[in-house]
Order: C-alpha cells, then sequence, then structure tokens
C-alpha cells in the first residue's frame, strides 16, 4: 500500500517544514520540501502534519469499565469505547494503566484488571481495535496484595512498563495532608476520626510492604524486560532509591528537586497534560510549567484526560518561551516512544512507521482531522 500526503506542514524533530510525506507497506519512505507531482496525493491543506502520539500513562480505561460507583461494563465495549477514545486524540500507541495492589477504596477487583487485559489481547488478536496497544501496571508497593496481583499479568507479553507507587499520606503526591484529606473524605465520605484511622492503617501498611515489594517488582521487571517508573517522587532521596532500582522514567516528581535530580541521573521526567493545560497540579504539586521553562520536561502523558495530550503539545509552545512547537511535540511523541524501547516509532523520519496525525489549529484548540497508524486510515 502506498500514499503520499502532500502540502502540509511537517513537524520534524528540530523544524516545521511544508511539503510532502510519502508511505509504503506502514513505513514512511520519502520526505520532500514541495509540493508532490504524484496524482492521487491527499493535498493536506496546509494542516499540520506530526507523528503519532505515544501514550505511556492513562487510566481511561478503568472509566469506561467502571463508569459509575458498583456499575461495571463489558470488558470488551470498555476497551474498544478506550481505543476509539485516544485514537481519535491521535494516540496511536497507547500504555494502558492497570491496577496491581488494591485496598478498601478500590472498586475492582485483580479479576477485573486481568479481564480488561484479556480483552485488549482479544482486541488486537481480532484487529478491533485502532492504537497500538501495551499494558503498563500500576504497582501499589503499599498493599499487601500488591504482589499477588503482580503474579496476574506473568508471562504477558503485552505488559511493557510497570511503575512503582506508594499513595500513603504524607508523602510523595500527598505530602499535603490537607490535599490528602480533602481527595479521600470527599471519595469515601469519612468523618474525622473515620479518616484519622484510615490514614494510621495506611501508613502501618506502607511501613510494613512498601520497601519489599518495590524490591520485588523491580526485580521481576530487570528479568523480563519491562520498563520501570517511578512515582511522585518528591526528594533527592527519593531519585536515589529509583536509580537504584534500575528506574527509567520519573512519573509525576512533585517538587523542581526530584525533578532536577532525575534528569542529573539520567531519567526521562513525565509529567501529565492536564497540568499543562490548566497551568497546575491538582494536588497542589509542581507545575509541569514550571519544568519546561527550566529544561526539566521530558514526557507528557493524559494521564485522565485522552485529548489533553495534542492539546498540550501545541499549548506549550504558546505559554513556555523555551519550548518550541516540535521540542513540545516530541514530548508526546519521540520521547516517550524512546523511554519505553520503541524505536520504530515517534518521528516523521525516514525508515519509521507511518503513524501520522492530520491537525488544524483553531482558536488555540488542535483539530484532530485524521489519523493514520502504519499507513493505514484509522481515524
Amino acid at each position: 500500500m502506498e500514499k503520499t500526503l502532500t502540502n502540509a506542514r511537517i513537524v520534524l524533530g528540530d523544524e516545521v517544514i511544508t511539503g510532502s510525506v510519502h508511505v509504503k507497506d506502514g513505513a514512511i519512505v520519502g520526505l520532500d520540501t514541495a509540493p508532490s507531482s504524484v496524482t492521487q496525493a491527499e493535498d493536506m491543506e496546509g494542516d499540520f502534519l506530526i507523528p503519532g502520539l505515544v501514550e505511556l500513562h492513562t487510566d481511561h480505561l478503568e472509566n469506561h469499565y467502571m463508569p459509575r460507583p458498583k456499575v461495571q461494563w463489558n470488558p470488551i465495549a470498555a476497551v474498544c469505547a478506550h481505543d476509539a477514545q485516544v485514537s481519535t486524540s491521535g494516540i496511536t500507541t497507547v500504555f494502558d494503566a492497570l491496577r496491581v495492589g488494591l485496598d478498601e477504596d478500590a472498586d475492582v477487583t485483580g479479576h477485573d484488571m486481568r479481564r480488561l487485559a484479556d480483552a485488549i489481547e482479544a482486541g488486537v488478536a481480532r484487529g478491533r481495535l485502532r492504537a497500538d496497544h501495551f499494558i503498563h501496571l500500576r504497582c501499589e508497593v503499599s498493599a499487601a496484595n500488591c504482589m499477588e496481583m503482580f503474579q496476574l499479568f506473568d508471562g504477558d507479553p503485552r505488559v511493557r512498563l510497570a511503575s512503582l507507587m506508594d499513595h500513603s499520606p504524607g508523602q510523595r503526591q500527598f505530602a499535603s495532608l490537607d490535599a490528602y484529606a480533602v481527595y479521600y473524605k470527599g471519595k469515601m465520605r469519612m468523618t474525622d476520626a473515620e479518616f484519622t484511622a484510615f490514614c494510621e492503617k495506611r501508613l502501618k501498611e506502607s511501613a510494613t510492604y512498601s520497601d519489599k515489594n518495590r524490591k520485588a517488582v523491580a526485580e521481576v521487571a530487570r528479568e523480563r524486560g519491562i520498563v520501570l517508573a517511578s512515582h511522585d517522587d518528591a526528594t533527592r532521596d527519593h531519585v536515589e532509591e529509583a536509580v537504584d532500582l534500575g528506574i527509567r522514567v520519573a512519573e509525576f516528581p512533585t517538587t523542581v528537586e526530584a525533578a532536577r535530580a532525575s534528569k542529573e541521573q539520567g531519567l526521562a521526567v513525565l509529567m501529565g497534560a492536564p497540568n499543562v493545560v490548566r497551568g497546575g497540579s491538582h494536588s497542589g504539586n509542581v507545575s509541569a510549567r514550571d519544568l519546561a521553562e527550566r529544561g526539566l520536561l521530558d514526557i507528557l502523558s493524559s494521564d485522565y484526560i485522552p485529548f489533553s495530550m495534542i492539546q498540550s503539545a501545541f499549548f506549550l509552545g504558546e505559554v513556555v518561551e523555551e519550548v518550541s512547537l516540535p521540542q513540545a511535540v516530541a514530548m508526546v511523541t519521540r520521547n516517550p516512544a524512546a523511554a519505553a524501547g520503541l524505536d520504530d516509532r515517534g518521528e516523521i523520519a525516514l525508515g519509521k512507521r507511518a503513524d501520522l496525525v492530520r491537525v488544524r489549529v483553531e482558536e488555540h484548540i488542535p483539530i484532530v482531522r485524521c489519523v493514520w497508524r502504519e499507513g493505514r486510515r484509522v481515524a
């Protein structure tokens, strides 16, 4: 299959050119800085052409599986709905985040997570899905059942990323107990006394399980070639611990200190795209824009809003002088692909996969007009 896309503003690694992209058998085989003479070339009408987005951390699949408390949807339908939403947001490669390690505030079980993983696998095998799907295991290391649930994914080749998290109060994401109280008292409708007991229980579980589970997950990840990410690092000590465990990606560092230490140690710093769009963290932690201004931001993830990823890529350059459009686009394409070890995608270059997105910007919002995965139009 061959196709030519012409009259496009093509976002390359370090510049934007006007020209044409030639695709054959799912790969990019030619780049020209002139209109194409190919009769059947598709006119992009001056729209941007960027690489397909690579999403490392989205919690959105669970929202489709459990759209309301105690309401579970068919897992195949949930995966298809999630896939449609991410692909029409320009995401051609997605790491679906599934929880490993649960507590009493969870409305799902480990077997629910396994059912979703099986639905992803079936969707891939039967050609139901538009995007390329992998699995990211979000390992809550303070949970007693973390390793039990982790073993449910033993030998699953779709698992390519695992993050190590500890959401106990007074540290990392919830260094502020006020923020922790707002989140959990609101979510679980606890009284002050119930909240105090809840915090004490969480802290005891963290002291009992976190260190042991971090080391156990990291050891399995090294054996299986799974990329490891830390989560909500706040201090240099957290980063040093991450390096010792073999971490390659620093997800959502909560302070400038942790982000800078991560960069110094060669970790890729990942922040949430909603943080960029909103101008700050919903938990009151460091702003992604602040990290971008300091040169401490490598990757953006949609986290909980799939469209925020492409929105932030076109928005970041408008609000942060130090970041160009090619640099911002790299944060949602080339950089996450490299961090995940996917060197066949993430940029418009000869020999790379023809994962492409046609974008028109209207009123500062990127409108996704077409999406191709390996040269085949999927949205």
